[in-house]
């Protein structure tokens, strides 16, 4: 079998402050498209990759006990994904079988089996959903609204970052069990999607807002039950004025502190006891176990056009590192995916 080109992103030293496109670089190796004898690996074509904040973190210089996830100077990035099976030597997987997962930004690759989270059994929707509507993005949304927001219909649900691959989506699923829906977004059109779009009942552009506070109190004059915390910084601080008794907060990321050296403080935290407010972070991996629930509930809504969801396509591994720094300046509209082949 010969070896063939196969393309990669790889991070070319440890990131401090703003990422920037040279801080990655396109290479090509070589890899021989065939599983070693004996191996139960699985030899993956990558099609689509999921650009995500969390990213970001994964650059850094490690401190502290070690993240197995964390990125390597000179080696490949690594994300979720959706790939196509091109050989296996793991009996739950065969050729030609399209799976979603965590895999390296290059063309292909040779991975454990264990990595490879779940095969994907529904192709009537876009493949490139099993980046984020039907993959992490959306079991994040559906798992940090009703399982850590204990969501009950009727409330009142505040989501900031709110058109980005799982602000839009939790703004849905609260609107599905008749909540009023506000969301925070950093542009105009942005915000319109938001109304427009995604159904939400109201829509705000915190970056004219000189006073968050005070824009939080024009949108929920009786205070708010759920926050879905994407950003952190100002809007977390001002979010905790206006939280409701035993309001609750689940923490999906913090985006706004990521690129900065000096993390911005939270002024306002005795209002989590005044108010009896749940502050609880989590991640995907908590909930992935989900998954089969998750299909049930959300499969026959987007067949039915009840919940929709707005793709940022970019092409080719050559523009990864643009698409993934672009996520830092609010340059995509909607999930951020990086084709790499189509099937």
């Amino acid at each position: 079998m010969e070896h063939v080109k196969n393309k990669q992103v790889l991070l070319r030293d440890y990131v401090t402050g703003f990422p920037k496109d040279s801080d990655m670089n396109i290479v090509e190796s070589t890899i021989k498209l065939k599983v070693p004898d004996g191996s139960s690996d699985v030899l993956l074509k990558n099609l689509y990759l999921s650009c995500d904040p969390y990213m970001r973190n994964l650059m850094n210089k490690p401190e502290g006990p070690p993240n197995p996830r964390s990125y390597t100077p000179g080696s490949p990035l690594t994300g979720y994904g959706v790939s196509k099976v091109l050989e296996s030597g793991h009996p739950d997987f065969k050729e030609g079988d399209l799976v979603w997962g965590f895999t390296k930004w290059e063309e292909y690759s040779l991975l454990p089996a264990a990595q490879i989270l779940f095969k994907i059994e529904h192709t009537d929707v876009p493949l490139t959903y099993y980046t984020g509507i039907l993959g992490m993005p959306g079991v994040t949304a559906y798992a940090g609204l009703f399982e850590v927001g204990s969501l009950k219909k009727g409330e009142k649900v505040f989501v900031s970052a709110a058109s980005g691959a799982v602000g839009q989506l939790v703004g849905q699923f609260a609107r599905l069990n008749d909540c009023y829906v506000v969301g925070s977004a950093g542009t105009k059109e942005k915000v319109d999607l938001l109304k427009n779009k995604f159904g939400f009942d109201g829509s705000f552009n915190y970056k004219e807002e000189p006073d968050l506070d005070a824009a939080l109190k024009r949108h929920f004059p009786e205070g708010i039950d759920v926050y879905f915390e994407n950003v952190g910084g100002k809007t977390l601080d001002a979010v905790l004025l206006n939280m409701r008794v035993h309001g609750r907060i689940p923490v999906c990321g913090m985006i706004s502190q990521y690129n900065l050296t000096q993390h911005e403080g939270v002024t306002n935290l005795a209002h989590i006891i005044y108010k009896r407010v749940r502050l609880q972070g989590f991640n995907f991996l908590d909930f992935y176990h989900l998954y089969p629930k998750f299909l049930e509930f959300l499969l026959p809504k987007i067949r039915e056009g009840k919940v929709v969801y707005v793709e940022d396509i970019a092409e080719d591994l050559d523009n990864g590192p643009k698409a993934l720094v672009g996520l830092f300046s609010g340059r995509n509209v909607g999930k951020q995916v990086l084709v790499v082949a189509h099937e």
